[in-house]
């Protein structure tokens, strides 16, 4: 019996529990949780009675929970006993090494469910297939997000609304694309951003007031462009010159007056005429003098007798066409679609039969069966006969391609209930597209994929596949939802208090996340960049923002950072804003992005009884802490609040718009914060020690975002020994995000799926959230 009893107290699983003081994790639950987790009270949705150490797998959900809330120290609560931190981690260290085996020994990968292209996917899909660049699925209803993300099959449901909007964008496209697409003369306008507008990257570099317009031009022919432009330049200052370009060069340059006659609007149209050929093209305007530089974002209008000098800008630009025009030109989208023509020796037949077979096998992300196009050879007859040319049987035959199943919805094969397989290379090849570039696969991965070559070239095609322009689909999509940057469009600060806000500034603080998102994937740094970067990236109007000199021009380029009150996205305006009320900066709000997008330890909802903090424009850093405290000082609140404001506390330097400050109203902002259980630290520099000392739970966090994004499905408790592998072989990296990328589409779930009943399937959830 002494034999048995110390070979069980010697196996890895519990080697702790023999070294250590208490004899085994049910104590050690009793002692700190039991009185609160229990059959009777249940706080939480989780009861540890009846837990064992030797059954780890059948209570695996509890158990990741548990292992959850000790190692990020949600548990036991403040002001409750605690073990001593030696004692915790020997306990979460054995929890997460027996989670990990268990999980290992059984693997379940999960089965995703149908998935139907989101707004991003069909757009950028219709991009690959067609050469056609521009935003496709505006007309689509708004897509449902879940878990964080907007592409969870699960929630990604189809209304008629759906089948009504991709029936008329598929007939617009298709028009497009071949060059059937008929239209008389019409107007379009588009709206510049007022006199603070600074030159793009599509317009010379000393340029301000300025405007840029992309835009398809559906066939060769005249288009009349008109340029409004906005303003009240002072009598004595030479006339502000007015440069308008195409593609880059130089179309034509205006020296702007605006007569009397014209002052009480201060405005006046430029026109020209000029022949674009069909596809996209690039307008811009702008100003080049001086005179038109806004400084700091403001006109300083109080130096003038009214009515002041205002600069010029761009108000607006017309676009009205086509006239005479004389044909489809030579698009890249034709050029995609008609790799062949009939003539001699080919028949129409023939040559449909070839665009119609690589457009459908490019569409669908498979090879094509007769069955697949023979209808499709049908409509193709049905449209030549329609329209009287081979180009009408065309459009006619990829129409129906742009509203198939094939294309717009996702399915892969289900194996038989109970059973699991390795997806096939071509769901892979898909699997692979649509995680990295949001988008179809291309042709070098369809070849791969359809000679099986796929799996053996993976680390090869991943590294290509990051290292492509389509991967900027990660910054737009995966970034855009996991740091919230899709916010920054929608924010709107109090204009009184933020005078110093514009438009300009607002793209500034999008841009610079974006451009360091993207900075990370493409040169493949490490991933602890995110939390501790040293580097940015600005142009003059952010660096002003910021208090960091020698940046001049309106271009982006990194810039590496002198003086600790930036470094890490923790610091970028971006999330600063968006974390931020109208009127001021909210810890809370601060604290529970942190909690959520860094630590992966995300609050729960308030208590419903509990009110909300008055805001008040007028608040100070000061009052709005002592406020704090006192909302700490509510039980209820206690438990949340006591790891969510010390987070936001240490933001307090930035006001609502990103700006350091170190007083307000004559008073020193107080950054400091201590965590329950830890040391004091202040402001962002203590902030990123505390985010470093957690570099684990960092990665975790983001693996776990990663997955979930790269899945198209929730993540339940049998995925969460994968996030810890890949946070493992990230460390073996350096965390380069190559790395963690190579490590989700390496795993199980992104390698495998499980055969669920169809029931089931359509009707896919997932119970366990964190």
């Amino acid at each position: 019996m002494l034999k048995r009893l110390s070979a069980l107290l010697l196996t890895p699983g519990l080697l702790w529990f023999a070294r250590a003081a208490d004899p085994d994790p049910a104590h050690l639950l009793t002692r700190y949780c039991a009185g609160c987790h229990n059959d009777r009270l249940k706080s939480g949705q989780v009861s540890v009675t009846g837990l064992r150490a030797d059954a780890i797998p059948s209570g695996a959900a509890t158990w990741e929970k548990i292992l959850r809330k000790v190692r990020t120290g949600e548990m036991p609560p403040p002001g409750l006993p605690r073990p001593a931190a030696e004692d915790a981690a020997r306990f979460t260290n054995w929890l997460e090494t027996s989670l990990d085996r268990a999980g290992a020994a059984r693997p379940q990968p999960g089965a995703p469910p149908a998935h139907r292209l989101n707004r991003a996917e069909y757009s950028n899909a219709i991009r690959d297939l067609l050469g056609l660049d521009f935003d496709h699925a505006s007309s689509l209803p708004p897509d449902d997000a879940g878990y964080g993300f907007d592409n969870i099959g699960e929630v990604l449901t189809v209304s008629p609304a759906h089948f009504e909007r991709y029936m008329a964008t598929a007939r617009r496209v298709s028009r497009l694309a071949v060059g059937t697409f008929r239209t008389s003369a019409a107007i379009e306008r588009y709206n510049a951003r007022g006199a603070a507008a600074e030159a793009t990257e599509s317009l010379p570099l000393n340029q301000r007031g300025t405007i840029t317009v992309e835009r398809y031009f559906p066939s060769d022919a005249e288009y009349a462009v008109v340029v409004r432009v906005r303003g009240n330049p002072a009598a004595n200052m030479p006339p502000p010159k007015l440069d308008v370009r195409v593609d880059g060069r130089r179309e034509k340059l205006f020296d702007v007056v605006i007569s009397q006659a014209e002052e009480a609007q201060n405005t006046r149209n430029y026109e020209f005429r000029r022949k674009f050929t069909a596809g996209m093209h690039t307008l811009g305007a702008g100003f080049l003098n001086d005179y038109s530089k806004v400084e700091n974002g403001v006109v300083a209008r109080r130096l003038f007798a009214p009515p002041p000098p205002t600069p010029a800008s761009v108000d607006y630009v017309t676009i009205a066409g086509p006239f005479n025009p004389t044909g489809p030109g030579d698009t890249e989208s034709r050029r995609r679609v008609f790799i062949c023509r009939p003539g001699p020796g080919v028949t129409e037949p023939a040559c449909a039969g070839r665009i119609i077979g690589r457009l459908a096998r490019l569409a669908y992300r498979r090879p094509v069966t007769a069955g697949d196009t023979a209808p499709l050879m049908k409509l193709f007859a049905a449209g030549r006969s329609e329209s009287g040319s081979f180009e009408g049987g065309i459009e006619t035959a990829l129409r129906a391609i742009l509203v198939s199943p094939g294309f717009l919805f996702r399915v892969e094969s289900n194996p038989a209930p109970g059973t699991k397989r390795k997806v096939t290379e071509l769901e892979l090849a898909s699997r692979l597209s649509f995680f990295l570039w949001s988008s179809i696969p291309d042709d070098r991965l369809l070849r791969l994929a359809g000679t099986g070559k796929l799996r053996a070239s993976l680390e090869a095609e991943v590294r290509r596949m990051l290292a492509d322009p389509r991967a900027k689909a990660l910054a737009d999509n995966f970034a855009g939802q996991w740091l919230h940057l899709r916010n920054v469009s929608g924010w709107r600060p109090d204009p009184d208090k933020y005078q110093q806000f514009d438009e300009p500034l607002r793209t500034a603080f999008q841009r610079e996340t974006e451009l360091f998102f993207e900075h990370i994937v493409r040169q493949d740094r490490s991933a602890i960049d995110f939390i501790a970067a040293d580097y940015t990236f600005l142009n003059e109007r952010l660096a002003r923002h910021y208090g960091i000199p020698g940046v001049r021009g309106p271009y982006y380029r990194r810039v590496q950072l002198q003086t600790p009150e930036r470094g890490g996205v923790m610091t970028h305006g971006s999330i600063l804003t968006v974390t931020s009320y109208p009127t001021r900066t909210s810890p809370v709000l601060r604290g529970k992005w942190i909690l959520e997008n860094i630590l992966g330890s995300p609050p729960p909802p308030p208590p419903p009884d509990v009110p909300d903090l008055e805001d008040k424009a007028a608040a100070s850093a000061k009052d709005l802490r002592a406020a704090l405290e006192k909302h700490r000082a509510n039980p209820a609140c206690a438990s949340c609040h006591a790891r969510l404001d010390p987070m936001g506390f240490a933001l307090e330097n930035y006001d609502a718009i990103g700006k350091f400050r170190a007083e307000e109203g004559g008073h020193q902002i107080d950054a400091s914060s201590q965590l329950p259980g830890g040391a004091p630290f202040r402001g962002a520099t203590g902030l990123r020690t505390v985010l470093l000392e957690r570099k684990d739970q960092f990665i975790e966090c983001l693996a776990e975002k990663l997955l979930t994004y790269a899945l198209g499905r929730g993540l339940e408790h049998p995925d969460f020994p994968v996030v810890r592998e890949i946070r493992r072989q990230g460390a073996a990296r350096e965390y380069r995000f190559s790395a963690l990328a190579l490590a989700v589409v390496n795993s199980v779930p992104f390698q495998m799926r499980e055969g669920v009943a169809p029931a089931s399937l359509a009707a896919s959830t997932s119970p366990f959230k964190r």
